[in-house]
């Protein structure tokens, strides 16, 4: 073998600049993550504006309120599977005047929104006309009924409350997982 293959000093074949490792850069596509990190932090603080809101559970949007002239109903349009919460009617002074009310709510507050308590609990409750009729005492204050709820499913589900004689009023809850 010759000496003179071996003194050939090696070369480095990575390119330098001002003696530092030059490596590439590729503005396009910085840009575009640029545009696509900047979207997805906009997307991020919506996402959290919206649930302190309450569009994704508890909070103020979250909160309704329903009325008529026999009873005043306040409930969540949004709740969480597994999640407890109170459905509220409370009886008009018109309807409070003799001895007992009747309520009449449907089946699906029973089965989609997972009705657990009825308090104070009724004086009799019979089940017919699509959903169950309550009977309470009129005489003890304040008037009112909660139902606890706590869903078992995600879905939407549309409920319908009634006061018998009087006009019924509907309304439909979001069920999140």
């Amino acid at each position: 073998m010759s000496d003179v293959a071996f003194s050939k000093p090696v070369e480095d074949s990575v390119p330098k600049i001002n003696d530092e490792v030059a490596v590439g850069e590729d503005l396009g596509f910085q840009r575009k993550w640029w545009k696509f990190e900047t979207f997805m932090w906009w997307v991020i603080a919506l996402v959290l504006v919206l649930n302190f809101a309450g569009f994704l559970g508890r909070g103020p949007v979250a909160h309704a309120t329903l009325s008529s002239d026999a009873m005043l109903v306040k409930y969540e349009r949004v709740e969480r599977t597994g999640t407890p919460s109170i459905l509220e009617v409370q009886f008009q002074p018109n309807t409070l005047g003799k001895k007992q009310v009747k309520l009449h709510v449907s089946q699906s507050v029973v089965n989609e929104l997972g009705a657990q308590r009825v308090i104070p609990s009724p004086l009799d409750t019979a089940v017919g006309g699509g959903g169950l009729t309550y009977t309470f005492s009129a005489e003890e204050a304040p008037g009112s009924v909660q139902f606890a709820l706590q869903p078992s499913k995600p879905g939407i589900f549309h409920f319908t409350i009634e006061v018998p004689g009087y006009t019924p009023l509907s309304a439909r809850v979001v069920v999140m997982p």
